[in-house]
């Protein structure tokens, strides 16, 4: 392999990663919760059979843009910071109505909404847009 075939990519920052990995977890959990939903419904829950399907595949196909927009950020694609940074601050009001709940589902919406903040501070970080932008601009100047 010669000099000129090998293209150098700018590294990653740890902030992205950060923020990458925290929106595919959450688009992981989504899923997860789809996926629990269609088996519910078939096995569990009978007499909410077709709305069990029917929310579990909205709930899957929730989680598959987050998983998406993961991935673009870690191939250092500019367009998935937003749908990232979008799944980030629905946690927010996830975690104001779960704190409303109390009990066990008041620290589960504390680490909801901490997890959400940490991923909008990672993804929005300056040194993120820099990679991001600086990426896009060398790409289109070829």
């Amino acid at each position: 392999m010669t000099t000129d075939s090998m293209t150098t990519s700018p590294a990653r920052p740890t902030a992205l990663v950060v923020g990458a990995a925290i929106t595919a977890l959450e688009g992981a959990a989504l899923a997860g919760w789809g996926l629990y939903d269609v088996i519910a419904g078939f096995f569990w829950d009978s007499p909410a059979l077709g709305r069990s399907e029917f929310g579990g595949v909205i709930l899957l196909l929730l989680g598959l843009q987050p998983l998406l927009a993961g991935r673009a950020l870690l191939r250092l694609r500019r367009w998935g910071r937003t749908p990232a940074v979008l799944t980030n601050s629905i946690c927010l009001p996830v975690a104001y109505y779960m704190w409303q709940n109390g009990g066990a589902m008041q620290v589960l919406g504390v680490v909801i909404g901490v997890v959400g903040l940490i991923g909008i501070g990672a993804l929005l970080n300056p040194k993120v847009t820099a990679v991001l932008y600086a990426q896009q601009s060398t790409a289109e100047g070829s």
